[in-house]
């Protein structure tokens, strides 16, 4: 009966720690009324790079006293130009101009704007630009959504007007320049919206007299700001490529000295364009539009460094970084693309001769230094993902060659992992440098997360900020790599106990894995957890050995249903602002909006199927072992007999890598960072076991088998030892008995009337 209910209680403990992982939220300060008037204020290009105490002496007095910020402008296109950065400002959403964009650059031309009145102005394009975004982009952003929220709202300069017209066009009050005196303006409307130009391009000289230009308008600005009043200065979009992090302040009572940040990114000192309009409706104590904003209300975080040249060094690296990581990070993966699948390929005439013959004839074995040689490439392939993303600990960015320190600590770095792989205890035995690598980078994923994910931010294998897709907790190379990692460790160390206990020691690896994955605290990755517990399951059910059968495969599919409507059913409870990704997709589809996600995951999945390396990562990966290392000389399926936890961790991570991939809308992407360790894993642990196909025990008595000597023992390595048991006769477990491995031409049964029942099979 408890052998029946393992499954059962082993499935219940899983789920019951994922949804205490992921239903624990951190405390988060509440938005409340902080003003009677907002006023928001863009530059379009303007980086923290252009401020300083002499160039824009406004801006810099407004940052020491107010609270600042790096600010993704991210919209519905790339790079998001003056005009998509506006629009995405009155929507609250990913937005987007309609029309063609050549070569990916931002268009010249202006935005017409009509003024039928004294007053206010009209948009004649709005009506087609609602068209575009409600119907051809993937977002359902509705321009003008910001303005629908408020009785009546000013804009002064063609991009305000852009950010400030209604639905239908019309620009409540309207100004193409700046007032001498623009107090009585912006006295009249609760919400302004002003457009101080733009700093473009890259000369320095240039730049510095478009942010002079800037600041002394913005001078005016908060000279004439209404009483009790929040002012945002906003960099509100790039103007060509490549992407960058952009200038944000805010100033007004409860702003004071503080990091700027919101739900969307859970990271101090970090917001998003679409942010704002959130912002600024709270800030006024009115109530946000939940259907059509995506962006969360900011807040002021404490912990800024009180001198604001200390403060604003940290924004600027960043923008520093993330600019470098792009370009780093596209020959980076190319590289490890291209290494290992020549790998791979190298791989397959050592694997056709790796197997020993018993017999006098037979070819000729490859020479142990070149397979000493394999093997270490082997491990310093799986590791070079663990160790670009540790590589960060260094500030490779701020070197004018920051490819080439990138490179240079990356490759020290794998160096130094192998050489620790290498000189491990256990290294000769079969699963040792296995356990040891995936001990590895678990290890240093871990570790990250553990203290903030600190690396991963803008890290070469990590997250940009200039996607705006995640700020904090795991990214998705981290999580294959995480994923695979401690399943392998949960694999490794069960095959070391006796089999009735091998369950719960993958239950246990797995259950901690699941909650550093699930929880907001760490991974901050529900749709991961999930996919998690789907593999602790299968590992789990068939760690003791046998197949992936229905009812195996059922409780697997229990266990993530059951985590997923247990953290559905908690996140729904939760208020609107503070739901995760799961919750509100439920609610969504509630409402009838859910449509617009699924779209989204599906052309997420699809482009990133096409664009991205680590697709080719996962299907070279998949190639390998179903056509070499699943073949009968590729030692897999031996490996896979005698070790049978470690095909249950391998199954495993399969299953949990596809389905985090594909919901998370990241494709192969998970499973390509997976398979970077477990793939070059996998190979050393099938060319030695084939190394050890033909090793034979020396009988008891030491007399002969079938009237034929025995060949020369040779002592197995320490996990092939047995580790006790009962001994059943072919056994294929070295865990189970002495007579482990017979079946698949291993190590023989220890006496002579077993051997001879044995020997068709050892033959």
């Amino acid at each position: 009966m408890l052998r029946r209910l393992t499954p059962a209680l082993l499935t219940l403990l899983v789920v019951v720690l994922g949804v205490g992982a992921l239903a624990a939220r951190p405390a988060g300060e509440t938005p409340r009324r902080t003003a009677d008037f907002v006023v928001l204020v863009g530059v379009a290009g303007l980086r923290w790079d252009d401020v300083d105490p002499r160039t824009t002496p406004t801006l810099w007095r407004m940052a020491e006293r107010g609270s600042i910020g790096s600010l993704s402008v991210r919209s519905a296109h790339r790079p998001t130009c003056p005009v998509d950065g506006w629009l995405t400002l009155g929507a609250g959403n990913f937005a987007a101009w309609n029309g063609s964009r050549g070569g990916g650059a931002c268009p010249a031309a202006g935005v017409s704007v009509e003024q039928p009145d004294g007053i206010g102005a009209n948009l004649p394009d709005q009506e087609s630009v609602v068209q575009h975004n409600q119907e051809r982009l993937p977002w359902g952003a509705v321009p003008g959504a910001l303005s629908e929220s408020v009785r009546c709202s000013v804009a002064v300069g063609p991009g305000a007007a852009v950010a400030a017209a209604r639905p239908f066009g019309r620009v409540d009050r309207y100004a193409p320049g700046l007032p001498q005196d623009p107090a009585p303006l912006l006295g009249s409307c609760v919400l302004s919206i002003v457009d101080l130009g733009t700093v473009a391009g890259e000369d320095r000289a240039t730049r510095a007299e478009q942010a002079r230009r800037a600041d002394a308008d913005l001078a005016r600005v908060l000279a004439a700001r209404p009483p009790h009043s929040l002012v945002l200065v906003a960099g509100i979009s790039d103007t060509d490529f490549p992407a960058r992090l952009h200038v944000a302040v805010a100033d007004g009572p409860g702003w004071e000295r503080g990091w700027l940040t919101s739900p969307t990114t859970g990271r101090e000192g970090y917001l998003q364009l679409v942010d704002l309009a959130p912002t600024a409706l709270t800030a006024l104590g009115r109530p946000i539009p939940e259907r059509r904003f995506l962006g969360r209300p900011a807040v002021s975080a404490d912990g800024r460094p009180a001198d604001l040249p200390s403060a604003l060094a940290e924004p600027a690296d960043a923008d520093r970084e993330t600019s470098a990581q792009r370009r780093v990070a596209d020959w980076f993966f190319a590289v490890l693309v291209g290494a290992q699948v020549l790998l791979a390929v190298a791989v397959l005439p050592l694997l056709r001769r790796a197997r020993r013959h018993a017999g006098p004839v037979g070819p000729a074995p490859v020479p142990r230094r070149v397979v000493a040689a394999v093997e270490l490439l082997l491990i310093a392939a799986a590791l070079a993902v663990p160790a670009a993303l540790l590589a960060d600990v260094v500030p490779w960015w701020r070197g004018d060659h920051a490819g080439a320190w990138f490179a240079a600590v990356t490759v020290l770095l794998v160096v130094g992992a192998t050489a620790v792989v290498r000189f491990a205890p256990g290294h000769a035995s079969t699963l040792g440098p296995l356990g040891a690598v995936a001990g590895l980078a678990t290890l240093v994923v871990a570790a990250d997360v553990l203290t903030g994910a600190r690396l991963q931010l803008n890290g070469v294998v990590g997250y940009s900020a200039l996607e705006g897709g995640r700020f904090s907790g795991l990214g998705t190379v981290a999580l294959g790599v995480f994923v695979a990692g401690s399943l392998l460790c949960a694999g490794w160390l069960a095959q070391r106990v006796r089999r009735q206990w091998r369950p719960a020691v993958v239950v246990a690896v797995g259950g901690i894995a699941v909650v550093v994955v699930g929880s907001p605290y760490l991974g901050a990755d529900s749709i991961g957890a999930i996919a998690l517990t789907a593999g602790v399951s299968v590992a789990a059910a068939i760690s003791t050995g046998g197949w992936l059968t229905i009812s195996r495969l059922v409780w697997a599919a229990m266990a993530g249903l059951a985590l997923t409507v247990g953290f559905a059913v908690v996140d729904l409870r939760r208020p609107a602002a503070e739901r995760g990704s799961l919750g509100r997709f439920l609610a969504a589809l509630g409402d009838g909006t859910g449509g617009l996600t699924v779209h989204r995951s599906g052309s997420a999945n699809f482009q990133t199927m096409v664009d991205s390396p680590l697709t080719v990562l996962a299907l070279a990966g998949a190639l390998l072992v179903w056509f070499a290392l699943l073949q009968p000389w590729g030692g897999l399926m031996r490996l896979f007999g005698i070790y049978p936890a470690m095909r249950a961790a391998m199954a495993g991570t399969a299953v949990a890598a596809v389905l985090a991939g594909l919901l998370g809308g990241s494709a192969l992407d998970v499973a390509g960072a997976a398979g970077a360790l477990v793939v070059p894993m996998a190979a050393l642990a099938a060319l030695r076991v084939l190394d050890h196909s033909t090793d034979r025990t020396q009988p008891g008595d030491g007399g002969p088998a079938n009237g034929r000597p025995l060949a020369a023992p040779r002592r197995p390595a320490d996990d092939d030892i047995p580790t006790g048991g009962d001994a059943p006769v072919g056994g294929a477990d070295p865990g189970e008995g002495a007579g482990g491995g017979a079946a698949h031409g291993g190590v023989a049964a220890p006496d002579p009337a077993a051997r001879a029942s044995t020997g068709a099979a050892t033959a």
